[in-house]
């Protein structure tokens, strides 16, 4: 994404025959099966509520009660233009947040989920998610990402966990963890010695485990951290989204050691002057402090 500025996968006349008759295409209901070596030795995850406090250790499959997603995904091939393809509209997009211009080996942080006016029957969504990726060259992007999103194409007008990854080059809605306006979501990327990049949640007083993959990223990858919104772009119009807070928001060194908040010392690409409150269509993102505690979404007032 850097937002998901990614092609479409299915064929334009199929796209049109969806949204002119029903949702875009969305699979039926499938297990979560990490990729990753490893990831299936965890338990399976119990039925749980929301966490009601912050994490007591970094993710991984050696933290206290860990465990694995096993509960249903809607997994979704819907995938938007990419900046430079056909059929991408720079006023669809709507980026709110910044990259890491170095190396780091992952990204954990808490972000609130807010109900955006995202219309049903339509390719609007708004997201607050971390990304970890790796520009291979050629016009080739590898990544993850993980957070929490609400589209017009899945379940509509619910706000739902979610990873993407370049293997698969799905949507992954998690149906296992319910959402809220006003709930905070703990999410945690970061590579492992197998050699996979993970996923996690902070759910249920735990760290459960939504995806593994392995990936062509190395041990190290850049990092985002963004509250993105498109607007469908053949259906202008203003998606309203209450400011998403998020906070905590950390590193893992690539040479190891533990993870340390992401502050003004870390080199960090913002699109614009950092030290300026930033309008996008609409929309403000302000660093209270940068880089670890901000708000993005309406500018309010």
């Amino acid at each position: 994404m850097k937002v998901r500025k990614t092609a479409l996968w299915c064929a334009m006349a199929g796209l049109a025959a969806a949204l002119a008759g029903a949702t875009p295409a969305v699979s039926a209901d499938r297990t979560a099966q990490p990729q990753a070596r490893g990831a299936t030795s965890l338990p399976a995850c119990p039925p749980a509520r929301a966490s009601k406090r912050a994490p007591v250790g970094p993710a991984g499959p050696s933290a206290p009660g860990a465990c694995r997603a096993t509960g249903h995904i809607l997994e979704s091939g819907v995938r938007l233009p990419r900046r430079g393809e056909p059929g991408f509209t720079p006023s669809g997009y709507h980026h709110l947040g910044a990259n890491t211009s170095g190396q780091w080996s992952g990204v954990s942080g808490r972000m609130s989920v807010v109900d955006g006016s995202v219309r049903p029957r339509t390719y609007d969504f708004v997201a607050g998610r971390f990304m970890v990726k790796r520009n291979l060259g050629r016009g080739s992007v590898v990544w993850l990402e993980a957070g929490w999103a609400e589209t017009g194409w899945a379940q509509p007008g619910r706000q739902q966990i979610y990873t993407f990854n370049t293997n698969t080059k799905t949507w992954q809605f998690y149906n296992q963890y319910t959402l809220r306006p006003g709930d905070k979501a703990w999410i945690d990327l970061h590579s492992d010695p197998s050699g996979g990049w993970s996923a996690w949640l902070w759910w249920g007083e735990r760290w459960n485990l939504l995806t593994s993959q392995l990936l062509p990223l190395g041990p190290t990858a850049t990092i985002e951290q963004y509250v993105e919104v498109h607007v469908d772009v053949n259906r202008p119009g203003r998606i309203e989204v209450p400011p998403v807070t998020v906070d905590n928001v950390r590193l893992r060194p690539g040479e190891g050691g533990e993870a340390r908040l992401w502050r003004e010392d870390v080199p960090t690409l913002t699109g614009t002057d950092p030290a300026q409150r930033r309008h996008n269509g609409g929309y403000c993102l302000d660093w209270l402090t940068r880089y670890d505690t901000w708000t993005a979404g309406g500018c309010g007032g």
